[in-house]
């Protein structure tokens, strides 16, 4: 029984490091930050909800030996780690895109995983058990079957987020904060890099491989805590690199693109400056195509020739507003200023200011 006492002391660390997790995301980590907290991690009740989920591994820790409480460990990390990356990826990157859609197909994946698991669950939580050897081995196969549907279901919350990094990398946003894409590349192939510890021990049926993935795990939790304590966090995950300028050093030759590229920058200057559509935080490369009824490529060519780049020209318009509008406004905070300048908040403003500043550019050069 030597053996079993590792086995159940491995499930023991990885348990620990979820309930410590849970407890700093709760305790440490759940005051809401000055400026776009949403931004920072996912809804702090779900996060501390899925890592409090592995308590129900308890039995396994308790008696490592019994088949009931094996059919659960082993179970548990192919049934729902995969839902568990899928959710949190949809949670915090929909929350930042303001797309609610995620919740409706994430609903679906709970309730398939909660059927799944509660069998086993009860099965190794009561003594007498609902399953017997026969049951057990059918189990195997629904587990199976649901833990493919899990890998589907954070496969399609990947490419979701996969889209969102390709729109931040066509420079679709005026503001670095509506979407980290440093953040997004660093995670979003979080349910691949899992795949090799969530299925080993579940498709060889060993207790030795499940002590490895557990300590494994562990790790995995323990480099996560890390990253959420320090407090320089908030300026890792907000990061946002931005994508090269295509600089346009010269104007095209042909007369006729010339007249172009100028008045499609008529009639981008009349939505954006005119219409005072700066001021939307949101405002998208997208949404001046739509409002412009103009190409995409054509406009994209019109920003970079014409404008230095999309986001510069918006925030020096933005730029402009916050100085006038601190100055008609006196009383009103600094940050206040940002907001109703359409930044998404002061330290938005501050690396937009800084940005052009480094460029050699101002309002009045991006104008």
């Amino acid at each position: 029984m030597s053996e079993y006492y590792f086995y159940g002391l491995a499930a023991l660390m990885y348990l620990t490091t979820c309930w410590t997790f849970s407890a700093v995301r709760w305790f440490h980590t759940c005051r809401a930050p000055k400026e776009r907290h949403k931004y920072i991690w996912p809804d702090r009740k779900l996060q501390c909800l899925i890592y409090l989920c592995a308590t129900i591994l308890l039995p396994y820790i308790i008696n490592p030996a019994s088949p009931s409480a094996w059919m659960l460990e082993k179970s548990y990390f192919p049934a729902c780690y995969y839902f568990y990356c899928g959710v949190l990826l949809l949670c915090f990157f929909g929350s930042v895109k303001q797309w609610n859609q995620w919740k409706t197909v994430s609903w679906a994946a709970a309730l398939i995983v909660v059927a799944t698991m509660l069998v086993p669950a009860v099965d190794a939580w009561f003594p007498s058990g609902i399953l017997n050897a026969q049951g057990l081995r059918i189990w195997n196969y629904v587990v199976l079957i649901e833990s493919i549907i899990m890998m589907v279901y954070s496969g399609l919350a990947m490419w979701q987020v996969k889209h969102w990094m390709e729109e931040a990398r066509d420079q679709n946003y005026s503001n670095p904060d509506d979407f980290p894409a440093d953040y997004a590349r660093r995670v979003w192939l979080a349910p691949v890099l899992f795949t090799p510890l969530l299925w080993p021990a579940y498709i060889w049926d060993s207790p030795l491989w499940m002590a490895i993935d557990n300590v494994l795990l562990a790790a995995s939790n323990i480099l996560l805590l890390l990253n959420v304590m320090p407090a320089w966090r908030r300026k890792t995950i907000l990061s946002s690199s931005e994508a090269d300028i295509t600089e346009c050093h010269e104007e095209p030759t042909d007369d006729n693109k010339n007249e172009q590229i100028e008045q499609t920058a008529i009639e981008i200057e009349e939505y954006v400056k005119g219409q005072r559509a700066y001021l939307d935080s949101h405002l998208k490369l997208d949404d001046v195509v739509a409002h412009t009824h103009l190409g995409r490529t054509n406009v994209s060519l019109t920003f970079r020739c014409h404008f230095s780049s999309f986001a510069n020209y918006v925030n020096s318009l933005r730029l402009t507003h916050y100085e006038q509008y601190l100055s008609q406004h006196p009383n009103e905070t600094k940050e206040s200023a940002a907001l109703a300048s359409g930044f998404s908040s002061y330290t938005a403003y501050y690396r937009a200011k800084k940005k052009l500043e480094n460029e050699g550019l101002s309002p009045k050069t991006t104008k």
